[in-house]
């Protein structure tokens, strides 16, 4: 063995600070995308909103953010203008409406008092504190303790039973375990479960609970009905889901109309005792993409304008700030963010062509879909996609996550749009998976109370509309449209009869 030194050529793909950032753009939702952006405006004083059209210069391209597309016509995309105009009712002007209406002799409070002046409390306007006149809802946490302040527990066991609530989570549940709570902070297990039985007093009722068996009986020991056939009913909470009336009644010791009174309580419970406290706001989901039905037949997608973060570069500020005296090191940083400055500029215009350009081949691809509904939803994957914008299949992949798509039939999130393919009896054409799994729906929900379909039965209509399906799959979807079986729902339908 010895030491050399030699050359080899080779390829290989590098890739750039910029080029990642374009990257994770592409895969970003709208709240995220507006988020990053605004951290980038903050870091980079080159960077600024874009308050108002041609309000500043800009390098970006303006990017066409509509396409038009027929269910006749499959060659390709055409550009579409649509004219929006308000209606004269709509459209407020000084002197017209409520304004014009008012008689200049009105006489009352309104043509006496000057309320360019007036405030809350009759003080002045810089008095008045709005944030403190807010009211919000209180969270389950908050709660418990505001509860916890008045149940006279020493301090030792205040804070064990605050560490309790603060590992109770947004439904009510205690998702800790005492042995490590109690190693965690140093205390006997007896002293946390008789700790965690005062908080299990607490409101609401079923609060703390470790399961759903436990937080059922704690609300029907608060009721007074908590009595051993109702404990073998809430211990066998698989039954009741199942509606085995017969198994039940034998396990409770009950004829059946004691059972049903039983279920029928057992019905009137919260499993989940902290959903009607406020929890962690939720962000709502905006549609980066519009598709509107035109009159004459076909398709605008348009893309969400208001989703679109606008941002220029500030150009008069950069000539100014190069002309003074800099040292090396300043001059860099500045180069830096007029570099970074046009690469976000040019990635955000290329992110929303992007996202254009797939939804419309989406739109162009399921055109059945947005005419006849989700019965004539094709099999569609990425490659197919991919191959007809000329786009790699993992583009497509990262511009389909977390975008949402608005339709005259919902909002889908485009991946919605992709289904496996199940062949068709004969050698017909393909049916998409998601198409024959709302069949499958349609079919159990128009079954009638004395003639439940059964699985094999259900594969035979199927096979009848041309789809090759084994019983397994139909099991499959079924049970992924939370449909119990064919048995569960024969017993469900003589429980109600």
């Amino acid at each position: 063995m010895k030491q050399s030194l030699d050359m080899r050529q080779g390829q290989s793909l590098v890739m750039t600070p910029q080029l990642q950032q374009a990257i994770k753009l592409l895969q970003l939702s709208n709240h995220e995308l507006s988020e990053f952006v605004e951290a980038e405006i903050e870091r980079n004083p080159l960077l600024n909103k874009a308050e108002e059209e041609g309000g500043a210069e800009s390098d970006a391209p303006r990017t066409e953010n509509r396409e038009q597309l027929s269910l006749d016509d499959t060659s390709g995309l055409g550009a579409a203008r649509e004219q929006l105009d308000a209606p004269g009712e709509d459209v407020y002007e000084p002197g017209t409406g409520s304004d014009a209406a008012m008689p200049a002799g009105n006489s009352g409070p309104s043509a006496t008092t000057d309320w360019s002046t007036a405030s809350s409390g009759g003080g002045s306007g810089e008095d008045f504190d709005y944030t403190a006149n807010i009211s919000s809802e209180i969270s389950l946490h908050e709660h418990l303790h505001t509860q916890l302040n008045l149940a006279g527990l020493s301090a030792a066991d205040r804070l064990i039973a605050a560490r309790l609530i603060d590992e109770t989570d947004d439904t009510g549940y205690l998702r800790a375990d005492l042995e490590e709570v109690a190693t965690a902070l140093g205390a006997d297990i007896a002293n946390v479960e008789a700790v965690l039985g005062v908080c299990q007093g607490f409101d609401p009722t079923g609060v703390m609970a470790r399961s759903i068996p436990e937080c059922l009986g704690l609300q029907l020991q608060e009721r007074g009905r908590y009595d051993p056939a109702m404990e073998a009913m809430v211990k066998n909470l698989q039954l009741v889901a199942k509606h085995d009336l017969k198994g039940l009644a034998d396990i409770c010791g009950v004829d059946k109309e004691d059972l049903l009174d039983m279920m029928t309580e057992l019905r009137q419970l919260s499993p989940k005792p902290g959903s009607s406290f406020a929890g962690d706001a939720s962000v709502a989901v905006t549609p980066d993409v519009y598709v509107r039905e035109m009159p004459n037949g076909m398709f605008a997608v348009e893309l969400n304008s208001e989703n679109l973060p606008r941002v220029l570069m500030d150009k008069a500020y950069y000539a100014e700030v190069t002309a003074l005296p800099m040292r090396d090191k300043e001059k860099e940083f500045i180069s830096e963010c007029a570099a970074s400055a046009t690469w976000l500029i040019k990635s955000l215009d290329q992110r929303a062509r992007t996202i254009l350009k797939v939804a419309s081949e989406i739109v162009r691809q399921q055109d059945a879909f947005f005419a006849h509904g989700v019965a004539h939803l094709r099999p569609l994957n990425l490659k197919q996609v991919a191959d007809a914008i000329e786009m790699h299949e993992s583009t497509v992949s990262r511009v389909t996550t977390n975008k949402y798509m608005s339709t005259p039939r919902g909002l889908f999130e485009l991946k919605y749009f992709f289904s496996a393919s199940i062949p068709a009896t004969g050698g017909g054409e393909a049916h998409s998976a998601e198409a024959v799994r709302h069949r499958i729906k349609n079919l159990i929900e128009n079954e009638k109370p004395d003639d439940v379909l059964s699985d094999d039965q259900i594969v035979e209509i199927l096979t009848g509309y041309g789809v090759d399906i084994a019983r397994r799959t139909v099991a499959k979807y079924r049970e992924s449209l939370n449909i119990p079986s064919s048995v569960q729902r024969r017993r469900i339908n003589r429980a109600s009869a």
